[in-house]
């Protein structure tokens, strides 16, 4: 596991907060989903998967390094992380962003090509892709997306590690305790983080988040900031 504490060079003190408190949905700002999408059970944060869409971070970020683990509870689930993300679907269900794939196992297996033949199985372990319009440069390409270099991930009801350092517009993914995949010059370099519900029960722990200095984020390359007055989930939840 990553250090909790640490300095830059400056002196300035590098420290991990969570993002998931453990206990309700403090901070997260739901999108386009509903009330009964995300819920805490025991220190889980649980999505249902229905409707398609995300939820938001109160709040943008630039420079970061993440941890998160998560589990599928059905077979071919899909979900992922967006990262310096605009949160703004528009007529898409998903907005523009950086995503993280998080897929089950079976994922492949469900959605075999019109000639019958399966997906490249590096689709469920962890690639990297620019979405809604982000423009990225795959480390390890598959077309436009960054493929996995291991097949590391879990299948259902086993728990997954992520951890994922972005700065300046490029995206390192650790899966499991190894670094298996990149990408990098991110058309958006500062945005808000999104949580997605794709279709099937996905849960999460242990989303802690470590701040980096700031680096090359400017008014051209940062995702617009959202001003309409918003609550939190768990505010809304709490009515």
């Amino acid at each position: 596991m990553l250090g909790c504490v640490g300095q830059n060079s400056h002196g300035q003190e590098l420290v991990f907060r969570d993002l998931f408190n453990g206990k309700n949905l403090t901070g997260w700002i739901d999108v386009n989903t509903s009330p009964e999408t995300w819920s805490v059970k025991d220190g889980l944060l649980i999505c249902t998967g229905q409707p398609i869409g995300v939820m938001r971070t109160d709040r943008q970020y630039e420079n970061f390094i993440i941890e998160v683990e998560w589990r599928h509870m059905e077979p071919g689930g899909n979900s992922g992380m967006f990262l310096w993300s605009d949160a703004k679907p528009d007529g898409n269900r998903l907005p523009k962003g950086m995503e993280v794939q998080m897929l089950e196992l079976d994922w492949v297996n469900q959605h075999k090509r019109r000639d019958g033949t399966l997906p490249p199985i590096a689709y469920v372990h962890g690639e990297l892709f620019g979405a809604g319009g982000m423009t990225a440069t795959p480390d390890n390409p598959r077309g436009s997306r960054s493929k996995s270099l291991e097949n590391r991930c879990k299948g259902v009801g086993q728990w997954n590690r992520y951890v994922f350092v972005a700065v300046d517009g490029m995206v390192k993914l650790s899966v499991n305790g190894k670094f298996v995949n990149g990408i990098r010059d991110a058309s958006y370099k500062k945005g808000y983080i999104c949580l997605e519900s794709e279709g099937k029960e996905i849960h999460f722990r242990k989303i802690r988040i470590m701040e980096l200095p700031k680096g090359l984020a400017d008014a051209s390359n940062t995702a617009p900031l959202i001003t309409t007055p918003t609550q939190t989930v768990a505010e809304e939840q709490s009515k």
